[in-house]
């Protein structure tokens, strides 16, 4: 019996509708004693890894490095560095509506597609961005 192939590669980018610059609010990860990252709300600053499948978030998930002076003249100490955390962990977040949402695509009658989101008390299609 043959085995049966995977159609799934593994280096192929995750598909996302997240855009650099977009607010998300945190919905996973993190350490509720040391590091308590669920439900705060950040901007994102860049969309990183091999599969683009990580996010990095501004003033969030920040860690600490030590780093040695290598030069004469050049300052080692402790700096703090923003980590990038996985794009599953955050949703997109509607001020308006004070709480995340997921995000959705459609297409407009001109034929152009846009992001958006449905609204959970109207149901209808709420467009982002043009």
């Amino acid at each position: 019996m043959a085995a049966k192939s995977s159609t799934k590669k593994l280096n192929e980018p995750v598909p996302t509708t997240l855009k650099k610059g977009d607010v998300v609010m945190v919905i996973a990860g993190g350490n509720k004693d040391k590091r308590p990252l669920k439900g705060q709300v950040a901007k994102i600053k860049a969309i990183v890894g091999d599969r683009n499948d990580r996010v990095v978030l501004e003033g969030l998930n920040l860690f600490t490095k030590h780093k040695k002076a290598l030069a004469p003249g050049q300052e080692g100490g402790k700096i703090q560095v923003e980590r990038p955390m996985h794009i599953s962990n955050v949703m997109y977040y509607v001020e308006k509506l004070k709480q995340p949402v997921r995000l959705v695509k459609s297409t407009l009658a001109d034929g152009k597609r846009v992001r958006g989101y449905k609204d959970p008390s109207s149901k209808k299609f709420v467009q982002i961005d043009g």
